[in-house]
């Protein structure tokens, strides 16, 4: 197969697709050099796999299974029933993010979040739902510009479909809760989703959250100690499930994240659709 950094995708076939995809009001959204799109090529998906497997199975030192490894791709059932959402730099895939709606989901039988967490709240959620999720960025690529263009196509599909909820899980790095004490607390205690919306990690894999007592965490350090994916994701109001959930295959600890996009979220997402620059560390946080 070819390599992540050299496919041309303007060469490749149309992959057929078990769910619609989605059309942008426009074909594309630019800053720069930089474009964002639904990946609609054989190449494109490709490419967002092996990018995939670098960050996640090179870098964050994920196990792979041995096709996995043998191809350098991490892909999964999911692959077939989502949208690949794609940031390309002169049509090289330099950022990823996979959309799964409902319809998508019902395919496979369940959400990813599902293996997980019992998200029984978010299934009985009125309005569309978008599961949101294998997000990375390349090292070389890891601006604020990046992520602000994943998200201004994400503000994309969501309106263009009508999406109500998205959720998904966020992950910690690593696998020592205590190394995340402040914050998993801080998540507790500050972002638990109300009961009638709220997730719960499966018993089987539960681990516990609130590490500290609510008044021992410092409200301001806390935040920082988070991936920037997450912190984007609370700043309209995102909230979090109870309980989180050591993945050893992925190396992290996850918990469920949910935005509504009402209210202060529909306005977060239009700054997106408007601002860019600036540097950002680093871009993971949405397993």
């Amino acid at each position: 197969m070819p390599n992540a950094t050299q496919v041309d995708v303007r060469t490749a076939v149309v992959v057929p697709s078990l769910v619609s995809r989605a059309i942008f009001a426009v074909d594309e959204i630019r800053c720069g050099d930089l474009e964002v799109r639904l990946a609609s090529h054989a190449a494109e998906i490709d490419a967002a796999q092996a990018l995939r497997y670098s960050i996640f199975y090179e870098e964050m030192k994920a196990r792979p299974s041995a096709d996995m490894a043998r191809l350098k791709r991490d892909f999964d059932a999911f692959d077939l029933v989502c949208d690949h959402l794609i940031v390309c730099q002169r049509d090289i895939v330099i950022g990823t993010y996979r959309l799964i709606r409902r319809a998508g989901a019902e395919l496979v039988g369940q959400f990813y979040a599902e293996s997980e967490f019992d998200i029984e709240p978010v299934r009985r959620f009125p309005g569309s739902v978008l599961e949101l999720g294998r997000s990375c960025v390349a090292p070389a690529h890891r601006q604020r510009a990046t992520l602000h263009l994943l998200w201004r196509g994400i503000a994309a599909y969501v309106r263009r479909h009508g999406i109500g909820l998205m959720f998904g899980c966020a992950s910690l790095p690593g696998i020592d809760p205590e190394a995340h004490a402040l914050a998993l607390s801080y998540l507790h205690h500050a972002h638990l989703a109300p009961p009638e919306l709220r997730p719960h990690a499966r018993a089987e894999r539960r681990g516990d959250m609130d590490r500290m007592p609510a008044d021992a965490i410092d409200r301001r350090a806390a935040p920082l100690t988070l991936p920037p994916l997450v912190r984007g994701c609370l700043r309209p109001g995102g909230l979090i499930g109870d309980g989180a959930v050591i993945d050893h295959q992925f190396n992290t600890i996850d918990v469920c994240l949910l935005v509504r996009t009402d209210g202060v979220a529909e306005r977060y997402l239009s700054f997106y659709e408007r601002g860019l620059g600036g540097p950002l560390a680093n871009t993971d946080g949405l397993s």
